[in-house]
């Protein structure tokens, strides 16, 4: 049965990486002792070496050991042998590229169906949706495939943030990428605002945190979901 929760973000402002949800994980992650962490999508750059380091410091205050994907020799073994797993953020389109790469899509969705409890944060919260094609990132690589691991029935647009009607910005909106998304694809879309997580057990999803999420599907307004409520496509 999976058991997921699927992040808009690691960091919230004013508060350490991972520090508003570590109550929560630790619960989610409770009969893990070593987590595996997939550092693919190296926010800014940073070393594999350097992003494991960051989550080992984070998971060191719930008693959690992590090893990075890139330190076994298997990164296949590495996926069939964890106990939990933790996809961080950075670049969605470095991060999918890897996955390919190291050929480890079809066994992340195996052991996640089978019920590995699995954390993502940003880029690896979109990779739970039925594709990557609601990042906001630049297209830095070229992946072989858009599609993702397809855990939730939709995709995540992670960092959502409304229109400010103070700012002069006279660009596009996230709702404006997102209509324009459903000119050309029928997957709904799920902006899931910074603070806010979805819970994952089994077929049910649950919004988490103290904010709403937007709900976008083609050829309707949008919805406000509040939190603790199922999302249902």
């Amino acid at each position: 049965m999976k058991k997921l929760i699927v992040a808009s973000t690691s960091t919230v402002h004013g508060s350490g990486y991972l520090e508003y949800i570590l109550p929560r994980l630790k619960d989610h992650f409770k009969d893990v002792t070593e987590l595996l962490f997939i550092p693919f999508a190296r926010p800014g750059g940073i070393s594999y070496d350097g992003y494991t380091q960051k989550a080992k410091e984070a998971f060191q205050k719930i008693g959690i050991s992590v090893k990075g994907i890139h330190e076994f020799d298997s990164a296949k073994e590495a996926v069939k042998q964890a106990e939990g797993i933790f996809t961080g953020g950075g670049n969605t389109f470095e991060l999918v590229n890897q996955l390919y790469k190291n050929e480890i899509v079809e066994v992340l969705k195996e052991v996640l169906e089978a019920g590995t409890p699995y954390l993502g944060t940003s880029a690896g919260s979109n990779i739970c949706g039925v594709t990557m094609m609601n990042t906001n990132d630049m297209p830095i690589v070229y992946p072989p495939s858009f599609d993702t691991l397809g855990m939730i029935p939709f995709n995540i647009n992670a960092h959502y943030l409304d229109p400010d009607p103070s700012s002069t910005h006279m660009g596009e909106t996230r709702e404006t990428r997102i209509k324009e998304y459903h000119v050309f694809n029928e997957t709904a879309v799920l902006g899931l605002r910074e603070g806010s997580w979805l819970e994952v057990s089994g077929e049910s999803t649950v919004l988490k945190g103290e904010l709403t999420a937007r709900l976008f599907k083609p050829s309707a307004e949008p919805v406000e979901l509040e939190s603790n409520t199922e999302v249902s496509i």
